[in-house]
């Protein structure tokens, strides 16, 4: 038995897009989770399930930094995935809780290999799922603000704008609407 360490998962269709590859290739998966496989390959060499792997776009990762920044990003996309945000502590102790480590070390790693903080990320990872949000048309500008667990709207308008250039409002209304996906968000 493997367990493989794979960036890039984002979502459940990239669990399935995994499964449905390797299962195709023979390999017995016991269990898949994002950033996270554990396989029975017997079979089938690892350069062949790394190929099959990269051409939908993820990667086989061993560095533990590399894990260790896999780990941090998948935590907080699960975060993002549970609206409303619910957040009892401050985010630095919940991702230091989630992967027992102290968070200033954790805050160095991803910083060294992203080349932004983890706060910088999770910035841009909420900014997506509010032009989601906005694209959906189903949530006023406010409800958006507090199922993103911000202060106000005007905190969230801020943000917004800084980021994009645009207000929500002209975002809204643009017919070409420009989203990155999770995983392309740097």
């Amino acid at each position: 038995m493997s367990i493989l360490h794979i960036k890039n998962m984002v979502c459940d269709r990239c669990k399935k897009v995994i499964n449905d590859e390797l299962i195709a290739l023979g390999v017995e998966v016991h269990s898949i989770e994002l950033g996270v496989l554990e396989i029975d390959s017997k079979s089938v060499d690892l350069e062949t399930i790394a190929n099959t792997i990269e051409a939908h776009g993820f990667e086989l990762i061993e560095s533990k930094e590399e894990i260790l920044v896999e780990r941090i990003k998948v935590f907080l996309i699960s975060i993002i995935d549970k609206l409303p945000i619910q957040r009892k502590h401050k985010l630095s102790t919940m991702i230091s809780d989630e992967l027992g480590k102290d968070y200033s070390s954790l805050s160095k790693v991803f910083s060294q290999r992203e080349h932004f903080t983890i706060e910088k990320y999770f910035l841009r990872l909420k900014l997506e799922k509010v032009k989601e949000l906005i694209q959906n048309d189903s949530h006023s500008f406010s409800q958006i603000a507090a199922m993103l667990d911000y202060s106000s709207i005007n905190h969230l308008s801020g943000q917004f704008k800084q980021e994009t250039g645009l207000s929500m409002s002209e975002y809204k209304s643009m017919v070409n609407r420009d989203r990155k996906p999770l995983d392309k968000i740097v």
